[in-house]
């Protein structure tokens, strides 16, 4: 398992490994069809991350509403993993 970087490092300085095992951490899954996405899903919602050039696109589902946030790689992991697990 790889070492990630303290809870505040920002996403822009971890490597994409990091980034990925992060992900893995969180309890997603990686899409087959496109290795940049990726698929938590939760008792009570999913969300679709997907790993853009400049940001970090998180779109959840519940009951078949939509949401979507944008987190740019400069916030903290800490900061945008609060926001993807508190869900819709």
């Amino acid at each position: 398992m790889n070492h990630l970087p303290p809870f505040q490092t920002p996403l822009n300085r971890h490597s994409l490994t990091a980034l990925e095992s992060w992900l893995n951490q969180l309890g997603a899954e990686r899409c087959c069809e496109n290795p940049c996405s990726w698929k938590l899903m939760q008792p009570t919602w999913s969300a679709q991350i997907e790993m853009r050039q400049d940001e970090l696109m998180v779109t959840w589902d519940q009951d078949g509403k939509k949401s979507k946030r944008c987190f740019s790689y400069g916030l903290p992991r800490i900061d945008v993993e609060a926001a993807i697990n508190q869900g819709p």
